[in-house]
């Protein structure tokens, strides 16, 4: 999951929405000097990842990448099911599209204080491009591919990557429509099932 699926699957609440965003630029436990909700977030981001991984919807879709894409099939699939739910986004969310990205950016810019300095610069690309929003268009997509690409230690060719997306965007449609419903009521589960003062 990416961006726009992680705040979305936070629910309502902005402690674990921020802490969703912030998963992937922590690593090992979350710094304790952050506050408890979005320390839960953290490990919301990390459960749902996991989670993600291991529907068999989304590993048929990793299967179904030719290589040299399939080892990189994780990140693609992470930005084009952003691209789908961007795409459908009404069905999801009673909030526009357009508002939802706006507040998750502003909330990330009051949080300035408790971001590390990945997310800082992250948070200046997606002002630059309109994102989460800017994922319902193709050619921000591509440019999130681009800039995956150079960003990976290795060559790679994440970068060439949309034509096959493109090719097999009915059939991701349907994975997501039938995966996103299941991801949605464990995210919702996981929430109901933490507890103050006890990290999961």
């Amino acid at each position: 999951m990416n961006v726009l699926a992680h705040a979305l699957l936070a629910g309502d609440d902005r402690g674990l929405r921020l802490g969703g965003l912030l998963g992937d630029f922590v690593r090992g436990t979350p710094d304790a000097s952050l506050p408890p909700d979005v320390r839960q977030g953290i490990y919301l981001h990390r459960a749902i990842d996991g989670y993600t991984d291991g529907h068999p919807e989304v590993r048929a879709a990793r299967e179904r990448m030719p290589a040299p894409f399939r080892r990189y099939a994780g990140i693609l699939l992470d930005v084009w099911f952003d691209h789908c739910l961007a795409r459908d986004f009404a069905r999801w969310s009673d909030e526009p599209l357009a508002a939802f990205s706006g507040r998750v950016r502003g909330e990330l810019h009051q949080a300035q204080g408790m971001l590390p300095d990945g997310l800082r610069r992250f948070l200046a690309y997606m002002d630059a491009h309109d994102l989460p929003a800017g994922y319902i268009d193709p050619d921000r997509v591509a440019g999130a591919f681009d800039g995956l690409s150079r960003r990976l230690s290795r060559a790679n060719p994440v970068a060439a990557a949309m034509p096959v997306l493109l090719a097999d965007d009915e059939a991701l449609r349907g994975t997501f429509e039938r995966f996103f419903p299941d991801v949605r009521a464990f995210a919702a589960a996981w929430v109901v099932g933490a507890r103050p003062g006890r990290e999961r």
